[in-house]
């Protein structure tokens, strides 16, 4: 028997955030500073905070244009990311020109309609110079669009978000991993498992707040398990260094089985990700089946050739771009929402393990949506 559970009865959290991603370090600064809970820890099984799908994505604040087909995710992205570029305004990165082109052929809009769409979501839109449309290939392209969006630089947002913890005292164990969730006489009761296999520790928490995106049903004891059905995907972004043409420059082509190359700060290179060549592997989520352990046994081949080959048909000058490395990361996005491209939050209270929260989110700046639930419920 683990030397912990001969220890003292643990002190009792208000509340216990599982999961040092970027949602799991706002939920917790939430708590403690807007809240105003006492005690707050966060658990997190890596050994620093947001290393896993807060930093291996796109690192794009979404401002509604991806979403032609999901009216209220783009409508929440025109809400949010003012409020994102006000609240992290040295991790925003505007210093670029974004543009949206839109395919000929096999996209699931037109160039008119995308400027409708854009005209009634209240997204700026103009058409792109000639220099600009000179960089794409118009045998495959209608039109090219400049448009308002941003990118994120996913370390800088890290050291904000652990300064943010810091200065609202909440309290933070790295390293520690949820295994199991119980019920209790006065709460919820975690066991945790800590850097070293012999550190088994007893956690108790009055609310828990699991945030751990694709592990969000992978916890062990009484834990319910969210009732949305997920669907996990293996996904690859590549590094690559574009060509001078391209540095200040973020493309996407719409909408379909097409791709993006959106500047990643926090490396000083671009992403490449493309629609049919970035996902590897997809499945719904199952007990058996855990994302982080397939993940961590996967080979990591990368597609970037595929990525480059097609990408290339659309905007030649990319042909140039230099491969650096793969970002490889488990995405989990909500089966409903498969067929639209849809990005809402996931926010469940679990109807039966009293003071469980189940969070996920699609997208960074998604995390005003959690706030805003947050503040409906009693947490006092």
């Amino acid at each position: 028997m683990p030397a912990a559970q001969h220890a003292a009865p643990a002190p009792r959290w208000d509340a216990v955030v599982i999961g040092g991603g970027f949602y799991g370090c706002a939920v917790a600064t939430y708590l403690a500073r807007r809240r105003g809970l006492a005690s707050v820890l966060l658990l997190e099984q890596d050994m620093a905070l947001m290393q896993r799908a807060s930093y291996n994505n796109q690192a794009r604040v979404h401002n509604g244009y991806h979403y032609p087909r999901s009216f209220t995710t783009a409508q929440r992205s025109r809400v949010n990311l003012p409020n994102f570029v006000r609240d992290w305004p040295s991790a925003v990165h505007a210093d670029f020109i974004k543009l949206y082109a839109i395919a000929r052929r096999n996209s699931k809009v037109t160039a008119r309609q995308f400027q409708r769409f854009c005209k009634e979501i209240g997204a700026v839109l103009q058409p792109a110079d000639t220099a600009m449309r000179q960089l794409f290939d118009s045998r495959y392209i209608e039109d090219v669009f400049v448009v308002q969006e941003y990118a994120f630089d996913s370390s800088r947002l890290a050291a904000l978000a652990l300064a943010d913890l810091q200065a609202a005292g909440v309290q933070m164990r790295l390293g520690h991993t949820v295994t199991a969730l119980h019920r209790s006489a006065d709460g919820l009761a975690l066991q945790v498992q800590g850097p070293q296999p012999q550190d088994v520790q007893a956690v108790a928490a009055r609310r828990v707040f699991n945030c751990t995106y694709s592990g969000l049903n992978h916890i062990g004891g009484d834990h319910p398990g969210a009732l949305t059905q997920l669907k996990h995907e293996l996904t690859e972004m590549a590094l690559v260094e574009v060509p001078p043409a391209l540095r200040q420059v973020g493309v996407t082509v719409m909408d379909g089985p097409f791709f993006s190359c959106m500047p990643f700060p926090s490396q000083r290179l671009h992403t490449l990700s493309h629609v049919r060549y970035t996902p590897h592997a997809h499945w719904n989520d199952t007990p058996a089946v855990n994302p982080y352990r397939r993940l961590a046994g996967y080979e990591r081949d990368s597609r970037f050739d595929r990525m480059l080959r097609d990408s290339s048909r659309y905007l030649p000058a990319l042909a140039g771009a230099q491969y650096r490395q793969s970002l490889f990361e488990v995405k989990t996005i909500l089966c409903k929402n498969e067929g639209d491209d849809g990005r809402p939050i996931l926010f469940e209270r679990s109807a039966g393990l009293p003071g469980l929260y189940s969070i996920l989110g699609g997208k960074i700046d998604n995390i005003y949506d959690v706030l805003e639930k947050l503040d409906a419920e009693p947490l006092a």
